[in-house]
């Protein structure tokens, strides 16, 4: 499994009725899904405090409107603008995230591979760093 973050494709089946795009487990995304959960209600233009998981991996789509995703390893971060609900921001364990610039009336959905377990979580930036350079 790559460490680094990257967008995923995901299936879509186009229709005039209507479209539907599909996630599965070790087939479209690297991991077994363990926990989904979503954010929403984010005023227009805001931003989510970041983290990072010691072991989970994520997986995390706009499935309405849009919003962009901060990541890092330490340096060089990165910007993923996700605003298709059949792409998916890959995140493996380890790395820096962070949601903003919503836009109103945005519906983030993250996938994990596992569990909630709040001692995965890593909510200090200063914590992340100390861990990331040794």
């Amino acid at each position: 499994m790559s460490n680094n973050p990257r967008i995923i494709q995901l299936s879509r089946f186009l229709d005039r009725r209507g479209n539907l795009s599909v996630i599965e487990e070790m087939k479209d995304i690297p991991f077994e899904i363990k926990r989904a959960y979503w954010v929403y209600d984010v005023p227009g233009g805001e931003s989510r405090k970041g983290h990072a998981y010691h072991k989970s991996h994520e997986l995390i789509v706009a499935l309405s409107g849009s919003f962009d995703v901060v990541t890092d390893q330490g340096s060089d971060p990165q910007t993923f603008s996700l605003n298709r609900s059949y792409y998916g921001l890959y995140v493996p364990c380890g790395v820096w995230r962070q949601l903003t610039n919503f836009s109103t009336n945005s519906l983030a959905l993250i996938l994990t591979s596992t569990p909630y377990t709040p001692k995965d979580y890593i909510y200090s930036r200063k914590e992340y760093l100390e861990i990331v350079s040794k």
